[in-house]
Order: C-alpha cells, then sequence, then structure tokens
C-alpha cells in the first residue's frame, strides 16, 4: 500500500539540489529526456497548477534527505508551477507526482532500476513509464489500487492523465498530444518557426510591392489629371473649348 507521509519538524536538515549525477549518460538519452519534457510543458503551458520538471531530486519525507529519487521527467497535478531546488512534497500539500518517465542507458543497471519501480510504487506515483531507445523498448505500469501494475500492451495506449498516446514503431517511439499532433524536438520546432517567420517576410514583402504599385499608379493618375486640366486651361485661353466635338 501507499505510504502516509508523516511530516516531521526538524528544520536543520539540508535537502541537496544534487545528486552528482548526469542529467544523461549520452546524446540519446539526453534527446528523449528534453523531446518529452518540452512536449509535456508546451502542452500544460496554460494550464494552472500543472508542474513538469525534469532530473530534479524528489524528496518524499521529511527529515529524510537520503530517501529521494530524480526521475527524468515528472508530472505534478495540483502545484503551482515555477522553479525549484528539488520537490519536497510536504511543502506541495503532500502531492507526489503522478507521471514519472525514465528513459534508459546502457549504465543503468536492472537492480537501479528495480529499486526505482519500487520506489514509485512505495510513494504513490500513478503512471510510470520507462523506455529504452536503445532497445526501442517501452514498458508501462498503471497504479492498480495500491500497486503499480505492468500495462500489457503499450503500443496505441493512451495515458489517462496526460491524455498522450503512445506508438511503437519499428525503430523509434512515437508520442501524440491529446489533439493528435505527435511530439515534435526543438529542432523541428525551430525549423517549423523559421519557416512560417520567412513565410511572413514574404508575405510582407509581397504586400509592400503591390502597396508601392497602388501608390506609383495613384500618383501617375494624379499627374495625368493634373496635365488633362492643364491642357483645358491652355486650350481655354486659346479661345478653344474642349468640350466642343463638334468636327
Amino acid at each position: 500500500m501507499v505510504t502516509q507521509l508523516t511530516p516531521q519538524t526538524d528544520t536543520s536538515i539540508i535537502y541537496p539540489d544534487s545528486d552528482g549525477q548526469p542529467m544523461a549518460d549520452n546524446t540519446i538519452q539526453f534527446r528523449w529526456i528534453t523531446v518529452i519534457y518540452y512536449n509535456l510543458a508546451w502542452l500544460y503551458a496554460n494550464t494552472p497548477n500543472v508542474f513538469v520538471a525534469g532530473d530534479l531530486l524528489w524528496y518524499p519525507v521529511e527529515g529524510n534527505n537520503k530517501l529521494r529519487q530524480a526521475p527524468d521527467i515528472m508530472v505534478v497535478f495540483g502545484v503551482e508551477k515555477g522553479d525549484r531546488g528539488s520537490y519536497q512534497q510536504w511543502r506541495e500539500n503532500n502531492i507526489a507526482p503522478q507521471v514519472v518517465f525514465e528513459i534508459l542507458s546502457p549504465g543503468n543497471t536492472q537492480k537501479e532500476m528495480n529499486r526505482k519501480l519500487l520506489f514509485y510504487h512505495r510513494y504513490g506515483v500513478e503512471e510510470y513509464y520507462l523506455y529504452d531507445p536503445n532497445k526501442n523498448r517501452l514498458t508501462g505500469w498503471l497504479r492498480d489500487e495500491n500497486w503499480l501494475d505492468t500495462i500489457e500492451q503499450m503500443n496505441g495506449w493512451v495515458s489517462p492523465r496526460l491524455g498522450i498516446r503512445f506508438e511503437v514503431a519499428s525503430d523509434t517511439l512515437l508520442l501524440y498530444r491529446p489533439d493528435g499532433q505527435p511530439f515534435i524536438d526543438y529542432v523541428e520546432v525551430q525549423q517549423q518557426l523559421e519557416t512560417v517567420s520567412r513565410q511572413l517576410k514574404q508575405e510582407r514583402q509581397a504586400k509592400a510591392t503591390f502597396s508601392a504599385q497602388l501608390e506609383q499608379e495613384r500618383q501617375a493618375k494624379e499627374i495625368a489629371e493634373e496635365r488633362a486640366k492643364r491642357l483645358e486651361e491652355l486650350l481655354r485661353e486659346a479661345g478653344i473649348d474642349p468640350d466642343d466635338h463638334s468636327p
């Protein structure tokens, strides 16, 4: 069953913001961590009281600074957004992260991952997703009453909390937002922004060119009208009626 956390009162205990471990062991792991983190952060950017963090130490029990874990990504519903040195659960209305992600690297051992699973089970995580990008293997666990049970079929699975869909393709993992849009990385976002920026610039240039052409036509019309008016005046001064069209 989920352990009930009992607040302590010792304020002299220091809860370090770092465990001395790197965020990622390689570029693949780092890329997956950042892709999932940023897409979830974008997904909930305008949703109050949803906190998304990457590689942040989580201390579930006050008074014990040895009991901690740093999920690669965690999502917490019911707490304010904002920067934190660590997630000290007793300072967050005692709300545990509901969803956590881990991206496996070759340096992770089975024993280490078993300890993480037990930690997430014991301290109230509702959904736990583990992805091995080197083997393209996705595993998930969902809380059933008091236990994290393995999700039997992850291909096509939709997260109950996040609403995102998991698709395991032949060579990679695909993630989709609730609106059906795929997760994309920062490079793709930047490329799309640059494309849109170029298109807007071209549209502005086209509008400027069109406006310049209209201005030239207006000026030419004014000049022609002024010349016609001056010609009429000269004809009248010469005693000729410009309105007389008789042969």
